[in-house]
């Protein structure tokens, strides 16, 4: 069975809007071994419609605009080459190394997804993985806690409903101050 794995940027008072983090060349490395760990990455619509405006040009048209550092490179190749599953009732056709699937369809996808063998499952996101947690499908949580207070945004888990219990296996300290939690649901 291969494991489903959430990983989330976070501030200290639970935002979780990429644009409020600081990226810096650790977490962006991180980053990219996480998502090479996994066999397929599923993602809801936002979430893929963000990645692939922000990373596929980028890779694609070999210009980069002034924003991208020669760290966020690898990071890029990275997930331009993986294998996508994007849940979407909104969108007709996905490319990039994507299938579409149904919101209906979910669990049913999901569970075939990690009965088959192989490394790993990725997801990131906000709304597609909280019904994946209220379904019990993600084996593994990592929030990579940013020292910011952002004082807005967007929180994780708004609306869940019942309580998660988790239990920390790993606990990593980056350079910037940030701090990657792993956990695995209690069972």
């Amino acid at each position: 069975m291969r494991p489903l794995r959430y990983s989330i940027n976070v501030s200290l008072d639970g935002c979780c809007d990429h644009q409020s983090m600081i990226p810096d060349e650790e977490l962006h490395r991180r980053a990219a071994e996480f998502i090479a760990r996994a066999d397929a990455l599923i993602f809801g619509r936002i979430t893929y419609q963000l990645m692939e405006a922000g990373w596929r040009p980028l890779v694609e048209s070999g210009t980069r605009p002034d924003w991208v550092a020669d760290w966020m490179i690898p990071f890029a190749e990275t997930i331009h080459a993986a294998k996508k599953y994007v849940v979407s009732d909104t969108l007709e056709t996905v490319d990039w190394n994507a299938e579409l699937v149904r919101v209906k369809d979910i669990e049913t996808t999901v569970r075939g997804l990690r009965e088959q063998s192989g490394e790993g499952l990725a997801t990131g996101g906000v709304m597609l993985p909280q019904k994946l947690a209220e379904l019990g499908l993600i084996d593994e949580y990592e929030f990579v806690m940013h020292p910011r207070i952002v004082g807005h945004g967007r929180t994780l888990f708004t609306g869940l409903s019942k309580p998660l219990d988790l239990t920390l296996v790993d606990r990593l300290e980056y350079g910037s101050g940030a701090v990657a939690m792993r956990y695995v649901p209690k069972r």
